[in-house]
């Protein structure tokens, strides 16, 4: 009796992979029974309920999401429930364009409240003193890629470990990269969110941050799409028209010079490793290659880049792509 109370297998084995059990922070006692019994994760529930009592489990529910292993047993399930031995989430950041997008990533995969983590990132005092950045800047704290965290983590605590992924990331050697250029990380973060916006080709990237920095250099305005693209709020557009660059944005920057105030998308490690390694050359211009190939054709002159847009433009046209 006691070898079957204690220590025979007492978790229901599933066909669709392992059995999780998830702990809500603030759960009562009865809480923890009525998911372990809804979801059928235990083959007898009573003889988990009366070990249970025996060993005052009730008074040290610890929240967190916890892997329930076929071979366990009562007295290692509740060792594993008491003492908060929880199993990680392994969870991929996509890049986000905008806070409400990162708040739902999050929500999806972690407890954190969503209407915490929406107030923090728009509570400027709180960034500010924690983070050194403000409503704006926030969005540069977020490296796309993988994390892995604890189920209960709060809203707080995440921005705290994307601090920390962040802060690794600018070592040394790369705040003397930033140095060189005169730039801040922040607007690293900001000029690699347009390079990420303006071509997912790897070779292109280095190419476009040297163009984007010899217009900041010479003090020419940035004249970037994807700019516009995140003021007018759709990302869909094919073709920039003229009335798009009417908008009235901080983030126009055919109005605007120098960078936006802000990123136009979390920008992943390859984007910033472009700007901080850009490839030196002349060229002031770029444009899509007329074979939709996702490469840019560049220029030295706005001469040699008009005729290159135009290559550009009529690819569209043939394809009756207005918009």
């Amino acid at each position: 009796m006691a070898w079957r109370v204690l220590w025979q297998p007492n978790v229901t084995v599933s066909a669709f992979g392992p059995a999780y059990l998830y702990i809500r922070t603030g759960s009562s006692y009865q809480a923890v029974l009525d998911s372990l019994e809804k979801h059928d994760l235990l083959r007898e529930p009573a003889t988990f309920r009366w070990l249970a009592a025996r060993r005052e489990y009730p008074a040290h529910i610890r929240p967190g999401r916890y892997l329930l292993d076929p071979e366990l047993g009562n007295a290692a399930l509740l060792d594993r429930l008491r003492h908060g031995r929880q199993d990680t989430v392994a969870f991929e950041l996509n890049a986000f364009k905008y806070k409400p997008q990162l708040v739902r990533q999050v929500s999806r995969q972690l407890e954190a409240d969503s209407s915490a983590l929406r107030r923090l990132l728009n509570d400027n005092a709180f960034l500010r003193r924690r983070y050194q950045l403000d409503t704006t800047t926030v969005l540069t704290l977020f490296l796309p890629g993988p994390y892995r965290l604890f189920w209960n983590t709060s809203a707080r605590q995440f921005l705290d470990s994307a601090a920390a992924t962040h802060g690794r990331f600018w070592n040394p050697r790369r705040r003397r990269q930033a140095d060189s250029l005169r730039l801040s990380p922040v607007q690293v973060h900001v000029l690699a969110s347009i390079v990420q916006r303006e071509t997912a080709k790897p070779g292109d990237k280095p190419i476009i941050a040297g163009v984007y920095l010899n217009r900041l250099r010479t003090n020419m305005r940035l004249q970037a799409d994807p700019t516009l693209l995140w003021a007018i709020g759709n990302f869909g557009v094919k073709r920039v028209l003229n009335r798009d660059k009417l908008v009235d944005s901080p983030y126009n920057t055919y109005k605007h010079k120098g960078l936006p105030p802000g990123p136009i998308t979390s920008a992943n490690r390859q984007s910033l490793n472009a700007v901080l390694q850009p490839t030196a050359h002349r060229y002031f211009f770029f444009c899509a290659r007329p074979d939709l190939s996702g490469f840019s054709d560049f220029a030295e002159t706005y001469a040699a880049h008009r005729r290159t847009a135009r290559r550009y433009q009529h690819a569209l046209d043939s394809l009756k792509i207005r918009r």
